[in-house]
């Protein structure tokens, strides 16, 4: 059964946007991906999902690394032009940088890092797996820096600010989830 992009069931998934930046044989490019997992603490694993054909995935199959930019609240300019445009016909990193856009030399990779994203991590390609209509990419984090912006939500085709915090169960909701643990602990 097929979940397409758009539809009911794919848009209850609440997903980060994910500026994925690399270089290869269609020069520096940035695509816009929220299939970004951080998928491992030990090593440092992210996960990215790409269909094949796009200019990031021939640029990570060719140079066997990527940047990670978690796009943050401020950032969904970029966000639309890196998701609605292709690096096959369009610079992207011109047209953001023509826009006032910054880009910073990258310390382990030669792809360009997204100033001011919520999360930068530069990545050397450890696994690719086929997985439907889309290649994961596992990277391991070889550089990586969090900074001041709040990570951009993504969910039925909108941007979204993460607000209010819901609590976890009170400690006598706890109590009550251990006991039933102890009791069907096998």
């Amino acid at each position: 059964m097929d979940m397409p992009w758009g539809s009911e069931e794919s848009w209850k998934f609440i997903t980060n946007v994910g500026l994925i930046t690399t270089t290869g044989p269609y020069g520096n490019n940035i695509m816009a991906a929220e299939w970004t997992h951080h998928v491992s603490y030990r090593p440092g694993l992210i996960a990215v999902c790409v269909r094949p054909g796009k200019a990031t995935h021939e640029n990570i199959k060719k140079t066997k690394e990527f940047g990670v930019n978690l796009c943050a609240t401020g950032q969904t300019v970029i966000s639309s032009i890196a998701g609605n445009t292709t690096g096959k016909e369009v610079d992207k990193i011109k047209v953001l940088e023509e826009l006032g856009f910054k880009f910073y030399k990258a310390k382990r990779i030669k792809a360009p890092m997204v100033e001011g994203a919520a999360l930068n991590a530069e990545c050397k390609l450890i696994k690719e797996i086929e997985l439907g209509d889309h290649t994961m990419f596992v990277g391991e984090v070889i550089e990586v820096s969090a900074n001041q912006g709040e990570p951009l939500a993504y969910n039925k085709g909108k941007y979204w600010k993460l607000g209010e915090r819901i609590e976890k169960p009170p400690e006598k909701e706890l109590e009550r989830i251990r006991k039933a643990i102890e009791k069907f602990r096998k």
